[in-house]
């Protein structure tokens, strides 16, 4: 009898541990959230404001609306994501990304590389040469709206996170045969659904002509960003799926992103996305165009549709409570 009589003794006061410790945690976690605070967003002065300070309402972060301040969105944040060309010091991969945490949805929306803009060699791609805060305001005076933050990936930390998750479960959508010696880059796939480490999707996210020269894609590197859409979104659900390896993702985060966002700022972030419903809240489109016009002597620029990349940034970018207008947008078309 004193034996189970202890027993009980000692199970219930476990049991008490345990009923503490949870409480504990609960609080902490409760104290932590309440102490890491919204991350700003940047402001839009009016466009008077602008000329006053000198600034040219041509060359701003901000869209030269003539239709008076616009008002944010509530906890409704912009972000230009980037990656560069291992061959080149050009942007490989543009996308802007719009986040709402009150609503829990997100846009991402890829900017083809070859989009066209009025520089000396006319392909956005090449703005990245000048700095990310170069390609940030590009990108922000094209699509009319403010970009809050910028994360620039290393491709070396696109495989580490790849890898740290286990590797991805991907459906290849072409075949691919390509070679290069002098980078030590082979790509060899065939269609189909497949599992494929770091190194081998990054290779997937950089074919775009196979060796005997002919476009990988139909479509061109539409067809390719949209690629690169899908392993983005694979590799997030990972990401979701295992917030075990929190520690390791953001080691992977320290040393091969380059971002504007604070320490405080990233946890807030990461805290709201635990519970993001990717398969619903998350949406993908590439901006419209043609990608066959020639500028500056440049052959293949990709010059925008204003229409409907209007329509796609209102309906997936706009941080706004009101509507943009295509005098919001600074698209260059050749005339």
């Amino acid at each position: 009898m004193r034996q189970k009589s202890s027993a009980s003794r000692i199970w219930k006061l476990l049991y008490l541990i345990a009923v503490v410790l949870s409480a504990m945690i609960i609080i902490a976690y409760l104290g932590w959230k309440a102490l890491i605070k919204p991350p700003p967003m940047a402001e839009v002065p009016p466009l008077e404001t602008q000329a006053q300070a000198g600034g040219d309402p041509a060359h701003t972060t901000t869209p030269s609306n003539t239709q008076g301040d616009f008002a944010r969105r509530p906890l409704c944040y912009t972000f230009l994501l980037a990656a560069s060309d291992q061959a080149s010091a050009n942007a490989d991969t543009i996308m802007v990304l719009t986040y709402d945490a009150e609503e829990q949805t997100a846009g991402l929306v890829s900017i083809p590389r070859d989009t066209l803009v009025d520089r000396r060699f006319p392909k956005i791609n090449a703005v990245y040469h000048d700095g990310v805060e170069a390609l940030r305001d590009e990108v922000s005076q094209m699509l009319g709206i403010p970009i809050d933050y910028y994360i620039c990936v290393d491709v070396e930390g696109f495989v580490q996170v790849v890898d740290a998750v286990g590797g991805i479960d991907f459906d290849v959508p072409i075949h691919m045969a390509y070679d290069d010696p002098l980078q030590n880059l082979h790509i060899h796939f065939e269609p189909g659904m497949q599992h494929i480490n770091g190194k081998e999707a990054l290779a997937i996210c950089r074919l775009r002509k196979n060796s005997d020269g002919t476009m990988a894609y139909p479509d061109s590197d539409i067809g390719r960003t949209r690629t690169q859409q899908q392993i983005l979104a694979s590799i997030a659900k990972k990401l979701l799926e295992n917030p075990q390896k929190v520690l390791e993702y953001i080691e992977i985060w320290n040393e091969n992103v380059v971002t504007n966002l604070k320490a405080e700022h990233t946890a807030w972030f990461v805290s709201s996305l635990l519970d993001f419903p990717l398969d619903t809240g998350l949406s993908f489109e590439t901006l419209p165009g043609d990608g066959t016009v020639k500028y500056n002597g440049i052959d293949w620029c990709y010059e925008l549709y204003p229409e409907e990349v209007l329509e796609i940034v209102n309906e997936m970018l706009n941080p706004y409570t009101e509507p943009l207008t295509e005098q919001d947008l600074d698209i260059f078309q050749v005339k």
